[in-house]
């Protein structure tokens, strides 16, 4: 094999999502951030251990972290971590973001990611209020 040649097997996981589901999530972050003034993302993926940690670095790397949501969803490992920002908890509170995640948790228990994450965003975004 050359370099830069990719196998069926090196090519990237399939989405969980339909086009539908991808822009309906994109519409609400775009939304979310609008009316907050905050900046929403969504990580989906294999969390490194300690869980909680990995999330906080991916959140690092958004944005302007300070004034971040970070949903990092990790479905093969059943994790679940919300972080903010310096500024984003100011206006979520732990109980705010627990209550979401309770929300989120339900739904994906149910098999539906994406309209977990719509809950979770909304939710989130109605506890941060008008930016």
């Amino acid at each position: 094999m050359t370099v830069g040649e990719v196998t069926p097997l090196e090519q990237p996981a399939e989405s969980p999502f339909s086009t539908r589901q991808l822009l309906r999530l994109d519409e609400a972050l775009r939304i979310a951030d609008q009316v907050t003034g905050l900046n929403f993302s969504i990580y989906l993926g294999t969390l490194a251990e300690p869980h909680r940690e990995a999330a906080e670095k991916l959140h690092a790397q958004t944005r302007d972290p300070k004034r971040a949501v970070l949903i990092a969803v990790s479905p093969d490992q059943r994790k679940l971590e919300i972080i903010t920002g310096a500024e984003a908890r100011k206006r979520i509170s732990d109980r705010d973001a627990k209550l979401a995640g309770l929300s989120m948790a339900a739904s994906f228990g149910g098999g539906d990611l994406a309209g977990g994450l719509m809950i979770g965003i909304d939710q989130l975004a109605s506890h941060a209020g008008k930016g």
